[in-house]
């Protein structure tokens, strides 16, 4: 939540689980999210989200052998940056701008461009 190619959320869709509502107040007293964030609790709402991440959950269901938690988590960042960067999700960053694609995912993982 706290990167720099994120916006900080309006509001948080999420279904009618009791756990909800307790870990968004924590998480507006530690400052992770914005004071003026809404969560919305709709029990279908979330779906849109869901769906967003389907093309994450097919690639991943592909390579199902990871053999570290390390590498589960590179290979699950890797994918969304890319799903991020098709969809025009990353501020100031254009579609075909193959340099800045370059700089922002070696940004993420830490490696030089």
């Amino acid at each position: 939540m706290r990167a720099e190619h994120r916006r900080l959320p309006f509001s948080i869709s999420v279904d009618k689980n009791a756990a909800y509502p307790e870990a968004f107040s924590t998480s507006q007293a530690e400052r992770i999210v914005p004071k003026d964030c809404k969560l919305r609790r709709v029990k279908y709402l979330n779906n849109v989200i869901e769906q967003d991440h389907r093309f994450i959950k097919k690639k991943v269901r592909a390579s199902q052998c990871f053999r570290s938690f390390h590498t589960a988590e590179r290979t699950l960042e890797g994918i969304e940056s890319l799903h991020m960067m098709r969809k025009g999700q990353v501020k100031r960053l254009d579609g075909s701008d193959a340099a800045g694609q370059a700089k922002f995912v070696a940004s993420l993982f830490g490696v030089a461009a």
